[in-house]
């Protein structure tokens, strides 16, 4: 098998002349490719009058013999062999004296969960939420009525706070285990195409159906999931796990284990207070906070694609953006949605931050993205382990407040923003945030280094998309969930200090995203099978 990379195909064209322009390039009939599968597939948008889409193919010749001799290939297209990847599982030897524990259902806990469970470790996963469908109604209630539930929400229940996200699977790690991640996904029901798309996503709607498959496989292999039960103490004896404390439905219980992975997420923060408490030890991290802006998705799509813009083979147009301002402060785009909605992401009372999602077809009128400033430790108000969940907590409380106390989040008009008055009306973009918006000024929400960064960039990253600052896009806050201010220490065989506890994924500050959490779940479970049971 060779691999073609480079190969284009103009907008609408069938996908069966790859065969074609790859036989073309080989100097062979078509007539002797055996086989070509797609093996990327990504849109090629840098000449606005060219838009295209630009593939790599794996193929096999009927003479396989002669496959080595077009490897280096000269010219636009490379052609190499590829090195295929298929996900082995540790041999284990004997079993565990205890079950092990997963904290979490996030990406992080699934993975992790089913791993073990694939394994035959029959893992007990705990979850503080409710399960995907109970929570869903519990969101869409919020959404609707203002009612918090502080159990069960955005940030918490199964599939964690990735299965209210646009589920994009894209990530800067290159990792060989995210292809075990996409083929998990697309064994329970998610489309084949996040294979082989430069950008996959899931969207909300299809990721509820798919994370109860997951859990599904996970308890059909041995495992056993509790939801709304909440991980609330530890027992330890010579600096090593023996033993951890749950409660659900004010029922309390002690599972006796020395194994715990801990998936607990970035906004977990009774959980992280607890750790700290029992003594794991953690320091404190980075972050990025600012806000959500929202533009018409038609003018996202003519900056990016131009006249190709309404072409029905593009679907609508994403963006990544960021600059570093002369304060040093680096600005950035994070979690863009095409064609989706800003949502209400708080899990604490009193607080109001923000998130966005996207559903699978992406055929919403708004796109939104975070718009985030970088936060550093030396911002936060001491130099307690925590202190970060309390600049976070800051922000959403003033976030609250301004927003009238009703979960409604403060909004203001990028023009008004940078004028810095507050706003009054809406203009051609109408919030998606529910239960509703605030007109008013930001800046009351806003510590000044944030409010003063994202007023530099805005002008900077206009000049990179056309429209970016339209005076009537629309910034709603507060986003401070963007990754964990926490980083819970662990050693080269994945343990914290305290033997036998593994912290884990987003929460633990391991990752950032549904794929590197998933991957990072993967990673703990194999630290502790290769820590306990690997021959």
């Amino acid at each position: 098998m060779i691999r073609i990379s480079g190969l284009s195909l103009p907008l609408g064209k069938n996908e069966k002349f790859l065969w074609a322009k790859a036989a073309e390039l080989l100097g062979i009939p078509v007539q002797s490719i055996r086989s070509l599968t797609i093996a990327k597939k990504s849109v090629d948008a840098r000449k606005k009058n060219n838009v295209h889409f630009t593939y790599s193919v794996d193929i096999e010749i009927d003479n396989t013999s002669q496959e080595a001799r077009f490897v280096g290939h000269k010219g636009p297209c490379t052609i190499t062999i590829p090195t295929p990847y298929r996900y082995e599982l540790s041999r284990v030897s004997g079993s565990l004296p205890h079950r092990p524990v997963v904290v979490g259902t996030g990406p992080a806990g699934l993975f992790a969960a089913l791993i073990l469970a694939q394994c035959g470790l029959s893992p007990l996963v705990v979850e503080r939420g409710m399960d995907v469908e109970t929570r869903q109604k519990d969101v869409e209630r919020f959404r609707t009525t203002g009612l918090f539930h502080p159990g069960s929400n955005v940030q918490f229940g199964e599939g964690g706070a990735g299965t209210f996200s646009d589920g994009k699977l894209t990530t800067g790690i290159k990792d060989p285990r995210c292809r075990k991640v996409l083929e998990e996904f697309v064994s329970a029901g998610a489309p084949e195409e996040i294979l082989y798309l430069a950008k996959p996503h899931i969207g909300t709607d299809l990721l509820v159906s798919i994370v109860k498959k997951l859990r599904e496989s996970i308890v059909r292999l041995g495992g056993e999931v509790l939801f709304d039960t909440k991980l609330t103490g530890l027992s330890l004896e010579n600096g090593k796990l023996c033993a951890v404390q749950l409660t659900q439905e004010g029922q309390h219980k002690t599972i006796v284990t020395d194994s715990l992975i801990l998936a607990i997420g970035h906004s977990a923060r009774d959980t992280f207070e607890m750790l700290h408490q029992a003594g794991l030890p953690m320091e404190q991290k980075a972050f990025s906070a600012g806000v959500r802006i929202e533009h018409l998705q038609k003018c996202i799509n003519q900056s990016q694609y131009g006249k190709f813009a309404s072409h029905p083979a593009l679907g609508a147009a994403d963006y990544k953006l960021s600059v570093r301002l002369p304060n040093g402060r680096g600005v950035y785009t994070f979690c863009m949605c095409p064609g989706g909605e800003v949502v209400a992401a708080a899990s604490e009372k009193g607080g109001v931050c923000v998130n966005g999602m996207s559903r699978y077809r992406r055929d919403g009128v708004n796109a939104n993205s975070a718009l985030l400033v970088d936060v550093r430790p030396t911002d936060f108000p001491s130099s307690h382990p925590l202190a970060g969940v309390q600049f976070q907590r800051q922000m959403e409380r003033a976030a609250y407040t301004l927003g009238g106390g009703n979960y409604h989040a403060p909004a203001q008009l990028v023009g008004d923003f940078l004028g810095q008055k507050a706003s009054t009306v809406l203009g051609s973009v109408e919030p998606t945030y529910r239960p509703g918006v605030r007109l008013c000024r930001l800046d009351a929400c806003l510590p000044e280094f944030i409010s003063q960064s994202i007023r530099q960039a805005l002008p900077l990253l206009d000049g990179r998309l056309k429209g970016f600052a339209a005076q009537d896009a629309v910034l709603t806050g507060v986003e401070t969930r963007s990754s964990s201010p926490v980083r819970m220490i662990r050693d080269q065989t994945g343990q914290s200090p305290i033997r036998g506890i593994y912290p884990c994924g987003e929460g633990a500050g391991y990752a950032g995203g549904i794929m590197s959490a998933a991957v990072d779940g993967i990673r703990c479970a194999e630290y502790l099978i290769s820590n306990q049971l690997t021959f």
